[in-house]
């Protein structure tokens, strides 16, 4: 894994959310529309539109969701679709995160889900046999496809087989044969450069014939066509969506993906312009292309016209049931990869139980790669007091990894400040509207965690620097900041025990500088970093709450917090949440996946139900632990996928409509569960080591008066 590799994973990240949002703006709108409006497309459109650059999407959620199966199946070269689609029932949350719903036989993805649910496993679920050709042949397995392809650098042979098993899952048909050759081009374009080159190895790891005649005849219309709309009208009249049924039909927008890649050339600027002028399913293509081109052109081709990469800062959504890794960004998407890869590498095939990990060891922001940010912006609500002038990956300049922060004119009145998003924007000034899919997220920062960072200084005097957080109140953003400590030449280490919110969301953190005199200078900000659980983090009636809740309260600031996949998730007024759910495992979570060693204490009021209780160390909503009442005996649970292991059991002759406080913590390997401050069961298991927090209810429903989660250690009050 030489650097060199471990870049165009990262390029091809960038390159696939590139596309995505170079496209999103446009999708669904005739050629017509298009060619009127912009002539072309060559750089981004939103702004004409009215329309944020980043926002939640398919392409982008799917394709780094999916590959989680393979995360979670620590590697194993052998994966099979049947594995993957257990992934898509853990992930998805009906009706709410990652795919297109729009109802059984119309949605590709939305048959395949239902399939799934209703105990047809993959490839099953993804049939002619069983959907029709016409449902089973849209574009969908192609366009989440890209992932696959990045954790087998150089390794086209095993990238066709995961996405010939990933297809399967919702495809059929050429369309999973179309996901197989561009994931195999993708997986030697790591090696190989020349895209004629690819067009052909690629077509040795396609079964369909159909396909392959498709390929070889537009590569011949591009040859013929001297500019890239004669090969569009090709398309056009020969495999336009009036050829095909359905609403997304896969070879009309392969087709344009292979003509954007052809005629686009060495230039990835022209080539995403080719496939998101063209029409039809613009982000998709585009997004398939900027991958492909990222990881063959590398950070040099996406940088070699115009600025991509500066507005997208690197940001993007994963909106799945891992509520805290939504808010990511391409480098941490590009580490979860490359871990991957690794993993999968020669000498492990074989044994990829052996020394898998995520290399927790790393801060969450390290801008390791030539041009990240991370997501970091200059601060957009300081107006004229904003003293910084620019903000650039230091390794650019300066040789080393970090956040270059330029200010001039800091002095008295002004500051310098970057910020980073950990929540999403309750208050987005056009965001809704904009997207079928919502941005649905736990914070991935909470009050009582420790906030640490690094910040190098280039001279004597760099002034002062200060961690901050701006968080949501029922009556606003507030903001607050740790003490100022002196920057000097060299690094300074920063580190803060974050206040208590109250149980509201952080919205943003960053670094602020100041200085009592005037200052021209730069400092880097080597690295940002907080893990685990919060030391003490509360959610319940007792907390001053602004308005008060009452019978008609539906949805607050701090239930936006939570991942829900059970059908009524509400504030309740005589308690703080109620929850029910008509079937079995209705689960609701907030956290993230980094928190491992904590306990979560609540008062629960058992109604009619099956079986209730809390939730620990949630990576999905179909693998945690469970401490639940079921019946007349508390259990502790482990379930995975469809199955619930009882790993501990005690009759403590407990009944409907009763109350009880629980605990369950988790603490290394050990779990143990308290029933009204009596520890009741313990049981040891290792399947699971960190994850989420929440509830779950199997067919009926709890009140839920108070959460508190505690850090290991740290269940003390502030």
């Amino acid at each position: 894994m030489t650097d060199t590799i471990r870049e165009r994973i990262y390029a091809g990240v960038l390159g696939k959310i590139i596309g995505v949002y170079l496209g999103r703006p446009v999708e669904g709108w005739p050629y017509e529309k298009i060619k009127a409006q912009f002539g072309e497309i060559p750089y981004y459109v939103n702004d004409d539109l009215k329309t944020p650059l980043v926002i939640p999407d398919d392409d982008i959620s799917g394709t780094f969701t999916f590959i989680r199966a393979l995360e979670d199946s620590r590697c194993d070269p052998a994966i099979s679709s049947g594995v993957i689609g257990e992934a898509w029932l853990n992930y998805i949350i009906e009706n709410k995160t990652i795919l297109w719903w729009g109802g059984l036989s119309r949605s590709t993805e939305h048959t395949a889900y239902l399939r799934l649910k209703n105990g047809i496993p993959a490839p099953a679920s993804g049939s002619i046999a069983l959907n029709g050709e016409s449902m089973a042949t849209q574009i969908g397995a192609q366009i989440f496809i890209d992932s696959w392809a990045l954790v087998n650098p150089g390794n086209p042979e095993r990238a066709a087989y995961f996405a010939r098993e990933a297809a399967r899952v919702s495809h059929d048909g050429i369309a999973v044969e179309a996901a197989v050759y561009l994931a195999s081009m993708e997986a030697m374009a790591f090696t190989e450069p020349r895209m004629d080159r690819l067009l052909a190895e690629g077509l040795r790891y396609v079964k369909d014939e159909t396909l392959k005649s498709l390929a070889d005849t537009i590569t011949g219309v591009c040859a013929r066509s001297g500019d890239w709309r004669d090969a569009r009208s090709w398309i056009a009249l020969h495999h336009g969506y009036d050829t095909y049924l359905g609403n997304c039909p896969l070879v009309t927008n392969h087709l344009v993906v292979l003509m954007a890649l052809i005629m686009g050339g060495d230039d990835f600027q022209k080539s995403l312009s080719i496939a998101v002028s063209s029409g039809w399913d613009t982000d998709c293509n585009g997004g398939n292309v900027g991958c492909l081109n990222g990881i063959r052109l590398g950070l040099a081709g996406i940088d070699g016209g115009a600025d991509f990469r500066g507005p997208v800062a690197d940001r993007l959504f994963v909106v799945s049931s891992d509520g805290g890794s939504c808010i990511s960004d391409a480098v941490i998407e590009a580490r979860r990869i490359t871990d991957m890869a690794l993993a999968l590498a020669p000498e492990k095939e074989g044994r990829p139980h052996e020394g898998f990990s995520l290399s927790a060891d790393r801060p969450r922001f390290g801008f390791e790669y030539p041009g990240s940010l991370q997501g970091f912006m200059i601060h957009p609500g300081k107006g004229l007091a904003q003293g910084i002038r620019s903000i650039s990956n230091a390794g650019d300049s300066l040789g080393f990894p970090g956040l270059r922060i330029d200010y001039a004119h800091l002095g008295p009145g002004i500051i310098a400040s970057v910020a980073v998003e950990t929540f999403t924007d309750l208050m987005p000034r056009g965001r809704d509207g904009t997207s079928y899919f919502e941005v649905l997220t736990s914070p991935s920062l909470y009050g009582t965690q420790t906030l640490t960072a690094e910040i190098q200084g280039l001279t004597d005097d760099q002034g002062e620097g200060a961690l901050y957080i701006e968080y949501y109140s029922d009556e606003g953003l507030f903001c607050a900041r740790s003490a100022f400590q002196p920057l000097g030449k060299g690094c300074t280490r920063l580190s803060w025990r974050l206040p208590d919110t109250g149980g509201f969301p952080i919205f943003r953190t960053g670094v602020e500088l100041r200085s009592a005199r005037r200052l021209d200078g730069t400092v880097v900000l080597r690295s940002m970093d907080w893990k685990g659980a919060p030391g003490r983090f509360v959610l319940g009636k007792s907390l001053v709450m602004s308005p008060a809740l009452t019978p008609w309260t539906t949805d607050t600031i701090w239930l936006k917090m939570f991942m829900s996949s059970a059908q009524n998730f509400y504030p309740d007024y005589t308690a703080t949440f109620s929850l029910s759910h008509p079937a079995e495992n209705g689960v609701v979570t907030i956290g993230s996946a980094d928190w491992k060693d904590y306990s979560v204490t609540s008062t629960l009021t058992f109604m009619q139900q099956q079986g209730a209780g809390i939730v620990l160390r949630s990576r999905g909503h179909r693998r945690y632990y469970g401490a639940i009442i079921a019946g007349s005996c508390g259990r502790i649970i482990k379930r995975k996928d469809g199955d619930v292991t009882v790993l501990a059991e005690y009759d403590g002759a407990y009944r409907i409509d009763s109350r009880h406080k629980i605990c369950f913590s988790a603490v290394g390997t050990r779990l143990s569960m308290s029933v009204d401050d009596v520890c009741i069961l313990e049981a040891k298991d290792a399947s699971y080591d960190s994850g989420a927090a929440g509830f779950v209810v199997n067919t009926g429903a709890i009140l839920i008066d108070e959460m508190i989660v505690a850090a290991a250690g740290g269940n003390k009050k502030e």
